[in-house]
């Protein structure tokens, strides 16, 4: 289970307690003291009178109003000084992970009587003590300020607290020291009802006995009474303590007159607790009030291995603090109900995210535009996926494209060489023809001539044709020239072939196109 720590401001002291419970066993982890003459000075930025940091300029500027600053200053570093002890001592604990609970007494909470019958309903009960409280003393209070518990049908302890609580600022300071917006605040307990809820559920009365509780600190004592198990008055604090007493009959006084304000009629028991526990004190109401059993409050329910043993010798000290966890831990378990104050700046100071009034008037215009752009998110969101597979889908047709032009270029190029191709063979179509009808020609002459041969054929520039070959008559050469008019004969030489005459000649033979 979370750590309790209870924090308990008494006169120039911080009195602290860690407490946890695991099943049913109580444990008390560590118990410590600060000076708290820096904790309870105000923030150097709150107002002080009629002066504060900023309101003070050249102007009306004056010693006093310097004093003022300068005692602010040195209040301020004061503070931070016994908050860095108090995280010191703490440094072994992680309180991000505990529950903190201020306790309160005189002056940070005023008690007032309430006579009435209550309604089932909390809020109208505090309203009608707020009215009460107002009309009788004057004093304006709101709901998270007061709190109450039922002595009886007909009467009602009520507790309000002022608007600053001090032990509940030395939690917010201890958090800001160590780096935290805040430490969580689970409640306020008052210290007199924490005392009493505490010895009558671990001391056993009986019914018609009427016992004190008598706790003395440094510099403050209280006095709560008990009629059998249950509360009956609550002294006022008395201003002396074991630093300041000179003789317990002041004690004795102040009881005897508690007494008679209470209607005690007398004491038959008498438990001691706080700073003093010391064997006079004990003699002294012994001989005071004869009657009474005089006794050490114990904490044998308490596991207290923890503690040194000179820690555990003077766990008296922090009887207080240590209330305060039992009673948290006996309302847990419904055995009672206490006092649970938390002013409303604490509770807006532990939300998660904090918002006054006109904040959640603009929620639920958040709400729509937080819609609204989440929508458009949303659309432009898919827009953008539609948007990409389009892109996709261009860069793909964009690659075959590409594809399907590197495939084409060949062929442009055979397309634009057709022009080319197609002269050479219109060309080569005009010379086969003229050939042809040359070689027709020659073929014609030949044939009606079998004394006439060609053996050699080449072509000369242009249209010219070297023509070798033999023939066995000298005019048939004759006759050939004159038969093609464009044949030149270059010359006739005589050459025997096999036993007769025979003649070799050369001529040139010019190819000519047939005109139409």
């Amino acid at each position: 289970m979370k750590p309790i720590v209870c924090v308990y401001l008494e006169g120039l002291e911080v009195k602290l307690a860690i407490l946890s419970r695991e099943k049913n066993q109580l444990f008390l982890h560590k118990t410590l003291t600060v000076s708290s003459s820096g904790l309870k000075s105000v923030d150097s930025t709150e107002q002080i009178g009629n002066f504060t940091e900023e309101s003070i300029g050249m102007d009306d500027l004056s010693f006093e109003s310097l004093d003022v600053m300068s005692d602010l200053k040195t209040e301020s570093q004061s503070d931070s000084s016994e908050i860095s002890k108090l995280a010191a001592k703490l440094v072994d604990y992680d309180l991000s992970k505990a529950q903190f609970i201020p306790v309160v007494t005189d002056p940070n909470a005023t008690y007032h009587i309430y006579e009435g019958i209550l309604e089932k309903d909390k809020k109208k009960n505090i309203d009608k003590i707020i009215l009460e409280i107002q009309n009788s003393k004057g004093i304006l209070l709101t709901r998270d300020q007061i709190d109450y518990i039922s002595l009886d049908e007909k009467t009602h302890l009520c507790v309000f607290t002022e608007i600053n609580v001090i032990s509940a600022n030395i939690i917010n300071s201890l958090a800001s020291y160590n780096g935290k917006r805040y430490y969580k605040i689970h409640s306020i307990k008052s210290a007199e009802i924490a005392l009493a809820h505490f010895v009558s559920r671990t001391t056993k009365f009986f019914p018609e006995d009427y016992s004190l509780i008598i706790y003395i600190g440094k510099e403050y004592s209280k006095l709560i009474f008990l009629e059998g198990q249950n509360l009956k008055h609550i002294g006022a604090t008395l201003d002396i303590g074991v630093q300041n007493l000179h003789t317990y009959d002041v004690y004795f006084s102040k009881i005897l007159l508690e007494m008679e304000n209470g209607g005690i009629p007398r004491l038959d028991n008498v438990v001691i607790c706080g700073d003093d526990r010391s064997e006079n004190l004990v003699l002294s109401f012994y001989g005071t009030f004869p009657e009474a059993n005089v006794s050490e409050l114990k904490f044998d329910m308490f596991d207290l291995h923890s503690l040194s043993e000179d820690e555990q010798k003077e766990v008296s000290s922090y009887t207080i603090p240590i209330s305060a966890a039992y009673e948290y831990y006996a309302e847990q378990d419904k055995e009672l109900r206490g006092i649970n104050i938390l002013p409303k700046y604490i509770v807006e100071n532990q939300k998660f995210l904090q918002f006054g009034w006109h904040s959640f008037a603009i929620l639920p215009l958040l709400f729509f535009v937080t819609f609204y752009f989440t929508y458009s998110m949303l659309s432009n969101t898919q827009e953008m996926r539609e948007l990409d597979n389009t892109i996709f889908n261009l860069e793909q047709m964009s690659i075959q494209n590409q594809t399907i032009l590197d495939q084409m270029n060949p062929l442009s190029e055979r397309i634009a060489n057709f022009a080319n191709t197609q002269s050479i063979l219109d060309s080569a179509m005009s010379g086969t023809e003229v050939w042809g009808q040359t070689l027709e020609k020659i073929s014609n002459f030949v044939e009606r001539r079998s004394n006439f041969w060609v053996s050699h054929f080449e072509t000369r520039d242009g249209n010219n044709v070297l023509i070798k070959g033999y023939s066995l008559s000298r005019n048939v050469l004759t006759e050939f020239a004159e038969y093609s008019n464009s044949s030149i004969l270059q010359n006739i030489l005589y050459e025997p072939l096999r036993e007769k005459n025979a003649f070799a000649y050369t001529l040139i033979f010019k190819i000519e196109k047939n005109k139409e």
